[in-house]
């Protein structure tokens, strides 16, 4: 998926440090675009982005199998959701995931995750609202609370929203590595002497 870079009139720094953002419950990797979740870390990056992983057809198919002969089994969905969502096949991941929270619904990263393929996939509203849906799970949850931040600010342009979740992650877990993350990203905000929301003219990536 490409995504065309996100002007908010702050300064070229501060996207720098937001537009290559992966977080996730079990890995980390930039993509061409600020936000997601569902592996373990998290990692920034520059403008240049590394290409995403070639989709293992052999292993979806196995998974897939998996799945139809056990139907009331979340791991293997939230398995086949994770395939894709490496392979930023967004869109795959999205059914997967769903299923596995319908019969998980108690699974903060699943749900996390999968408001990060909604936002991949230009729906920041629906994003935001599967946010809601994990906080109310967890209201602590620091790669939530980082996600929502950058789905506001990219996906909403709403700055103020986003620095409102970046402090909250920073009152909830200090010493994560979601907190390092978000003084970044707070820190690029009052560099930039950016208050309010964005100017009229700022393109968003994923609304």
């Amino acid at each position: 998926m490409t995504r065309d870079a996100v002007i908010f009139g702050i300064s070229g720094t501060m996207f720098g440090l937001l537009a290559g953002w992966i977080i996730g419950s079990q890995q980390a990797r930039p993509l061409p675009g600020p936000v997601a979740t569902q592996q373990a870390g998290a990692s920034t990056a520059g403008p240049a982005q590394a290409p995403a992983p070639a989709l293992d057809l052999n292993r979806a198919s196995a998974l897939e199998a998996e799945a139809k002969a056990r139907p009331s089994d979340p791991a293997v969905r939230e398995q086949l959701g994770n395939l894709y969502f490496d392979a930023e096949r967004f869109d795959l991941a999205i059914p997967w995931y769903e299923a596995a929270f319908k019969l998980n619904p108690r699974d903060i990263n699943v749900s996390t995750d999968l408001a990060v393929c909604y936002y991949y996939a230009n729906n920041a509203d629906k994003a935001l609202k599967q946010i809601d849906v994990s906080l109310a799970l967890d209201a602590k949850h620091a790669k939530t609370l980082l996600n929502q931040g950058i789905i506001r600010a990219f996906g909403k342009q709403d700055l103020d929203g986003a620095l409102k979740s970046w402090e909250r992650v920073l009152e909830v877990a200090p010493d994560s590595p979601e907190a390092v993350r978000a003084r970044q990203g707070i820190d690029g905000l009052k560099s930039s002497h950016v208050s309010g929301s964005a100017p009229a003219g700022a393109a968003g990536a994923g609304s």
